[in-house]
């Protein structure tokens, strides 16, 4: 085992290399980057998808003023929009943005300090990435944790008891609650939650922004705690029910598999109960699967599944950094964030490979690797 995580964890550094590679030349051919999105901005153009570096942007912002006070050139360029600016303003926000060095070596140089976890400062944010990270960690973390214990929570009990009550109303009827979990988005469910909960049209019962209220700091524990859970109840109910059909379907099956093999009947005829063949033999060989997927699923919602419910309810989350990092062509929050979910999630899947054989010590990678 010793020689198989040894070859995971190396296998880790050229993945990470490969799509580290890959998307910094797709970035470099993209239309729109950084300096283009300032001299929009200079111009009056406001080209990124929120307001954030109209002001606040620290040593990257120059004033509108100050360029139209420079000389103009009538000579091309070859960022869009930059016709008539003097040269030297263009190359001195090239410089600002680390532009003025050749491809080769910037791409070597993000290596270096990527190796030591420096991903630099935002473009437009005048902050460090990894303070950015920091700074929205808590709110992505609060969704991803309580949405993946709820998740587990209600789908393994449903599936169990859907494999037992296989074929009956009650298999029926849930199926039908499955189906429209499959069917019905997330964000669809978070609207609906708010129309009816949140002041929409018919009850004002939960908040619409921010995982706390704005006074927290006014609060004891207990009613911090309270407040808390207050926030978080529409966000984490509508990850819940957008993410709980396929769980509760893949235990249903597992469950539904081990059932009919030999060794249930052969328990049953021994006379052994229902509840002790059900969760004395069959349990620990159907949630196999099932709980080897917890780490899988909790990093799955942490980084995937929440851009959309950070966005409906104002929660400001590692989601929504993300999508305007790339919206804005905020390069040094782009790459680091992927950088760290890449890396994340590398690391999560060996941890489910380990978390299987910790379950099942019959699982052998290892051995299976040398066939």
């Amino acid at each position: 085992m010793a020689a198989y995580i040894l070859r995971r964890l190396l296998l880790i550094v050229p993945t990470l290399l490969g799509i580290i590679t890959l998307n910094f030349l797709i970035v470099q051919v993209a239309p729109g980057g950084p300096v283009e999105q300032m001299i929009a901005k200079l111009q009056g153009l406001d080209v990124s998808a929120t307001s954030r570096f109209a002001g606040g942007q620290g040593d990257t912002g120059a004033s509108a003023q100050q360029a139209q006070q420079m000389n103009m050139s009538s000579g091309s360029s070859k960022y869009r929009g930059a016709q008539g600016l003097d040269p030297e303003f263009v190359k001195s926000l090239e410089k600002q943005f680390g532009f003025d060095k050749p491809l080769g070596e910037r791409y070597w140089l993000m290596l270096k300090n990527y190796l030591k976890f420096d991903f630099g400062k935002s473009y437009f944010q005048d902050k460090k990435v990894t303070t950015l990270i920091l700074e929205k960690i808590p709110v992505s973390l609060s969704l991803g944790l309580w949405t993946t214990l709820l998740m587990y929570l209600i789908s393994i009990p449903l599936g169990i008891r859907k494999a037992v009550k296989d074929g009956t109303s009650f298999d029926v009827w849930t199926s039908g609650v499955i189906i429209a979990g499959y069917a019905i988005p997330g964000f669809m469910f978070a609207i609906a939650l708010i129309v009816v909960f949140a002041g929409g049209k018919y009850f004002n019962v939960f908040p619409l922004r921010g995982i706390v209220s704005e006074n927290w700091r006014e609060f004891g524990f207990f009613h911090l705690a309270a407040d808390y859970l207050w926030h978080m109840a529409l966000p984490v109910a509508s990850l819940v029910i957008s993410s709980f059909a396929g769980l509760t379907i893949l235990t249903k099956n597992s469950f539904l598999e081990e059932i009919n093999k030999q060794y249930v009947l052969t328990a049953r005829a021994k006379g052994l109960e229902e509840h002790s063949v059900l969760y004395g033999h069959v349990f620990r060989n159907a949630m196999l699967i099932v709980i080897a997927g917890v780490p899988a699923a909790l990093i799955g919602v942490f980084l995937r599944g929440s851009l959309l419910i950070e966005t409906i309810f104002s929660l400001d989350g590692l989601g929504l950094l993300g999508f305007n990092a790339a919206i804005d062509r905020d390069y040094p929050v782009m790459f680091g964030t992927l950088y760290i979910f890449t890396l994340l999630g590398l690391v999560i899947k060996l941890v489910s490979d380990l978390t299987m054989t910790w379950v099942d010590p019959r699982i052998d990678f290892h051995a299976q690797g040398q066939r």
